[in-house]
């Protein structure tokens, strides 16, 4: 081989190892949006929340958390500056929004981020590469935010590492007797304690909590929702405060009366559904084994469609504020809370999800 031969074939071999390095680059660079597309992200506008980053984390078969909190993070980024974060169960084979791929919720590492995390999942069990950022974020104590079925986030087999974050625990693990919705939240998965489906609920506020900078700006009866009253254990476990009480309706609109006494069928009593009224929404603090004590506010309402009430989209928002030690920053009439864009949601009911959907459909144009 003589010294052009030699020359030529080196420019070849650089020339090569420059293309297969711009096209592995392109690859993960393309890797890397193919990820980001798994969920998405609302960067935060001008105001109060500007700089803080919330996490919302949906996952359920009935529900439409994954409509209910899109529109919920885009109401935060835009009228109040938050960056907001939601996050998907998603079906890895096509990347597609499945709620009922219980196994896979894709951007749990951007919990080590955030300042606050809104939770609405029903049933997951979660890989422990994806539960360890919720646990890691647990134990620093900062605030969280539970929506509806969150009282029964989670459901793993016995042996599993993550047993007692289960609805219903009864382990060795005393401190988490009953699981993460008793222990973080407040209460597990009890009943329906209105008729599911046939008596819709309307919030009133609870009596000791008339000043409470949670419901500025709302009144009674400002809050509705075609979901029924979940049934919790009264009191509520220490520091648990009653924010807004579920008053049964006796049908599923919004100027219905409430639910009048009825004979139960199996032991012949007469029950008042409304005496007393279930709490539907209340704050108190938490703290994990191991962990920092936090901020918490819950709500066992918040389906997509109730979220099409003003008074309810108003409470979560103001709730935000109180998690984040930001209540002095709550008008007195209330956080701003219209929904963004067209808002349509989907009705409750399992399986009843729009196939199809990419996270990428719930950017905010």
């Amino acid at each position: 081989m003589n010294h052009w031969e030699k020359k030529w074939r080196s420019v070849r071999i650089v020339g090569t190892a420059w293309w297969v390095g711009l096209f592995v680059a392109l690859a993960a660079a393309n890797g890397l949006k193919a990820a980001e597309k798994e969920w998405v992200v609302y960067s935060g506008f001008a105001g109060p929340g500007n700089g803080k980053h919330i996490v919302l984390i949906s996952g359920d078969e009935e529900y439409r958390s994954e409509e209910a909190l899109p529109q919920l993070g885009k109401i935060l980024a835009k009228h109040h500056g938050f960056k907001c974060t939601v996050l998907f169960a998603i079906d890895p084979k096509t990347g597609l929004i499945a709620p009922n791929i219980l196994d896979n919720i894709p951007g749990l590492e951007t919990l080590d981020s955030a300042d606050l995390m809104i939770i609405f999942t029903r049933f997951r069990r979660l890989p422990d590469e994806q539960m360890e950022h919720i646990d890691r974020y647990l134990k620093s104590g900062r605030p969280v935010i539970g929506m509806r079925t969150a009282t029964h986030a989670f459901r793993f087999p016995a042996k599993s590492k993550w047993a007692h974050y289960s609805n219903g625990y009864k382990g060795e693990k005393k401190e988490w007797t009953d699981g993460f919705g008793r222990l973080v939240l407040g209460e597990k998965w009890i009943a329906h304690h209105g008729h599911h489906g046939h008596e819709a609920t309307r919030g009133l506020i609870a009596p000791d909590a008339k000043g409470h900078p949670i419901v500025r700006g709302i009144k009674d009866g400002d809050i509705f929702g075609p979901t029924d009253v979940y049934a919790v254990r009264l009191p509520l476990p220490g520091d648990s405060k009653p924010i807004i009480l579920g008053q049964v309706l006796a049908g599923m609109n919004p100027d219905d009366p409430p639910a009048p006494p009825s004979k139960n069928r199996k032991t012949g009593r007469v029950v008042d559904k409304n005496d007393p009224m279930m709490p539907v929404a209340w704050t108190k603090t938490y703290q994990i084994p191991g962990g920092r004590r936090g901020r918490v506010f819950t709500t066992t309402m918040g389906a997509a469609v109730d979220l099409k009430s003003a008074g309810l989209r108003r409470l979560i928002v103001n709730a935000v504020y109180w998690c984040l030690g930001m209540e002095d920053q709550i008008p007195p009439s209330g956080c701003k809370a219209d929904a963004v864009g067209t808002f349509e949601p989907t009705f409750y009911g399992y399986n009843k999800y729009r196939r199809g959907m990419k996270p990428s459909d719930f950017e905010l144009k």
